[in-house]
């Protein structure tokens, strides 16, 4: 569907790159405005949203909760949520100058995305962490009962793979055959404490996830046209009889220098000058909100 006029702009590669440039600055803006939020893993997750908002998902900007003939997609990883916000408004879900509101009171554009706010795109609330893969399975049995053949996404972090209830959601998922759906992880091995190594080793996730039934595919986030690629296998490989993984390897505060691959921008905000440092590494494409 995609029924809005700046999604027909969208005519290659490097138009997606252009709006994943300023996606990033919007992050980076929201971010120091509130003087509170997650820029890291927002920054590191950028291609991976204009790849599904831009190229691969099938969905109306006239947003229906059922989204019946849509894909759908969950974020699990809720405290990742400008990466979302900015996308959403950047294809047309709302406005772009509702950005400027992000966790301000009042604002529908909380830290974590939440329901309540009635935000447009928004189908739960997440950021308690674990939770997302067990709904975005719900929502594919759903349209497997409703003979809906799109897909469901869902993004989950890699250090969120140390909760239990991911593994049990895992297991259900290969065993009832959950094959609309394409799950992917960012691995950027930091979570808020520090490396995942160190906090907690996954292991080798992909055998894990190998071993529990499902696919297993390996992509390169930051590179928006491999990414795409991946996530076009993906698709391949589903509605095969086992659900799809997808080990996307990101950088954290990927694009700005200063920020790339430290947990210690997991969940701070820049000040006015590191703003301006982040800015200036960043091209203005599509114009600030």
């Amino acid at each position: 569907m995609k029924p809005n006029s700046f999604l027909k702009q969208m005519a290659d590669i490097q138009q997606l790159k252009k709006v994943c440039s300023q996606i990033r600055r919007d992050i980076v803006r929201m971010v120091h405005g509130a003087k509170s939020g997650h820029p890291g893993g927002s920054l590191g997750c950028t291609e991976y949203f204009v790849a599904l908002y831009g190229e691969l998902m099938t969905y109306n900007t006239k947003f229906d909760m059922n989204g019946r003939g849509e894909d759908l997609f969950f974020l699990s990883n809720g405290h990742i949520s400008p990466v979302w916000y900015s996308t959403l408004a950047r294809f047309g879900f709302f406005s772009v100058s509702e950005l400027a509101t992000f966790r301000k009171l009042n604002s529908r554009l909380q830290g974590h995305p939440a329901t309540a706010e009635h935000l447009d795109g928004v189908r739960i609330a997440s950021g308690s962490l674990g939770q997302g893969l067990s709904v975005a399975i719900g929502a594919a049995q759903v349209k497997k009962l409703n003979g809906d053949d799109r897909f469901v996404y869902v993004l989950m972090g890699d250090g969120e793979q140390q909760e239990g209830q991911v593994w049990e959601a895992a297991m259900y998922a290969a065993h009832h055959k959950v094959d609309n759906l394409i799950a992917t992880v960012d691995v950027n091995g930091q979570q808020i404490d520090g490396a995942v190594a160190n906090i907690m080793s996954l292991g080798d996730l992909g055998a894990k996830y190998r071993a529990f039934g499902w696919e297993v595919i390996e992509s390169n986030g930051n590179d928006l046209e491999e990414l795409i690629s991946a996530l076009r296998k993906a698709q391949s490989l589903a509605k095969k009889g086992k659900p799809v993984m997808n080990l996307m390897k990101t950088n954290m505060g990927h694009g700005v220098d200063f920020m790339m691959g430290s947990h210690h921008w997991h969940g701070i905000a820049p000040n006015d000058k590191e703003l301006e440092q982040a800015l200036a590494q960043l091209e203005e494409t599509i114009g600030d909100y």
